[in-house]
C-alpha cells in the first residue's frame, strides 16, 4: 500500500512540476506578446502621425509642388557631381524662387 501511495505522490510531484513549467512558459510567452504589441502600437502611432502630416501637407499647402521640386533638385545635385559654378547657379535660382514665393504670399 505504501508503494502505491509513493507512486501516486511521485506522479503528483511530476505533474506539479510540469504545471509550474507550463505556467512559467505561459508567463514568458505572454510577456513577449505584450512587448511585441507595444512595439506594433508604437509603429502604428508613428505611421499615423506621418500619414496625418502628409495629409495636412496635401490639403493645406500650395507649396507641395515647390517642396517636391526642391527635394528633387537637391537629390539630383547630390547624385551628380557638378562644377561649383552650377551649384552656385542652382542655389541662386532656388533663392530667387523662394524670394518670389515670399513676395507673392505677402501681397
Amino acid at each position: 500500500m505504501l508503494a502505491i501511495i509513493n507512486k501516486y505522490q511521485e506522479e503528483l510531484n511530476l505533474a506539479t512540476a510540469h504545471e509550474h513549467k507550463v505556467a512559467d512558459e505561459y508567463a514568458r510567452v505572454y510577456t513577449e506578446k505584450e512587448a511585441r504589441g507595444r512595439v506594433i502600437d508604437s509603429f502604428h502611432q508613428e505611421a499615423t502621425m506621418w500619414m496625418e502630416q502628409f495629409a495636412l501637407t496635401l490639403n493645406g499647402s500650395q507649396e507641395l509642388p515647390r517642396l517636391l521640386a526642391k527635394a528633387k533638385a537637391k537629390a539630383m545635385a547630390d547624385a551628380y557631381s557638378a562644377p561649383e559654378e552650377i551649384h552656385g547657379l542652382l542655389n541662386y535660382c532656388q533663392h530667387m524662387i523662394d524670394l518670389m514665393a515670399h513676395i507673392i504670399r505677402n501681397r
